[in-house]
């Protein structure tokens, strides 16, 4: 095995375009593991620890340049305001050591289904910036996930940023695991409210090959708050539209058994969880998200 070093993102770009099947280790949670266990013997590594500009981030007017390194640690500790459901995700990742190494882009690249920061990515609508020797381009995250631990990405291709809108909104995030930490999701559920567009956004974790979103479950809820005048009045949500939202959200999962949890359990607790954090979440609405937007 092989131990690529480059200095620069150039440089960086370029060995990746001259050994295409060469693994990118940044934190090094997830290959490492792999390397370990002999599941995994890459011809090459390709290291990116001397790339400072993957642990910075640009919190712009609307969005947030975040970079591919920058560890979970920072997020919940700078961006808890701009992106709170990422920075809700990121307290559940393992460990402090772990927090302090991983970042999201080792969570996009790797593509597993169980990775924490998913939900939340597809609940805030993030897009992810990929680069090559032969440019750059943006991919909306409803695009990255093209099935179990594989990606939209090229051969050539490294993540170089992942592009996020600011919170309009509340967001929430939750995870259900076998111990409190260091632990595998067993399923997690993303939810961002987006009062700007009157729309939500939702992201499951560990209950299909792929992460996903409900979207028969959000374009119900969409209806439902637009035609009962939700987002103008501020009323609480009733307990159908609630309880309709969540078996929608557990309809969306597809999972299967494993020692973590059975396919039955992944449902259920996937749909406690769309729930209750939509009541979480819209009464958060109810009082300063309204406030924000202008509302009475």
């Amino acid at each position: 095995m092989d131990f690529l070093r480059p200095s620069s993102w150039e440089e960086a770009l370029a060995a990746k375009a001259e050994h295409p099947t060469a693994v990118p280790i940044a934190g090094g949670t997830d290959i490492m593991v792999e390397i370990n266990f002999d599941h995994r013997r890459p011809d090459h590594l390709l290291d990116l620890n001397r790339i400072g500009e993957l642990r910075e981030w640009v919190v712009g007017e609307d969005h947030v340049q975040l970079g591919a390194s920058v560890p979970y640690t920072h997020i919940m500790e700078h961006l808890r305001a701009e992106l709170p459901g990422l920075a809700l995700a990121s307290h559940t990742v393992a460990s402090p050591q772990i927090r302090n190494r991983g970042g999201v882009g080792g969570n996009l690249g790797t593509a597993s289904p169980a990775g924490d920061a998913h939900p939340a990515l597809l609940a805030a609508g993030a897009e992810v910036e990929v680069e090559s020797v032969r440019g750059t381009r943006l991919i909306p995250i409803d695009a990255f996930y093209t099935g179990v631990k594989r990606n939209a990405l090229a051969a050539d291709e490294l993540i170089k940023t992942v592009r996020i809108k600011k919170a309009d909104g509340p967001q929430q995030y939750s995870k259900v695991g076998i111990r409190n930490a260091m632990v595998i999701a067993v399923c997690a559920f993303g939810l961002a409210l987006h009062p700007e567009t009157r729309t939500v956004r939702t992201g499951i974790g560990s209950a299909a090959p792929t992460p996903v979103r409900a979207r028969e479950a959000e374009e119900f809820l969409n209806a439902a708050l637009d035609e009962g005048g939700f987002w103008d009045n501020g009323k609480i949500i009733t307990p159908s539209v609630a309880k309709q939202f969540a078996d929608l959200v557990s309809g969306a999962c597809n999972p299967i058994d494993d020692v973590r949890g059975t396919a039955k359990y992944r449902r259920h607790a996937v749909g406690i969880m769309a729930r209750r954090q939509l009541g979480w979440t819209w009464e958060k609405y109810r009082g300063t998200g309204r406030t924000l937007e202008g509302a009475a």
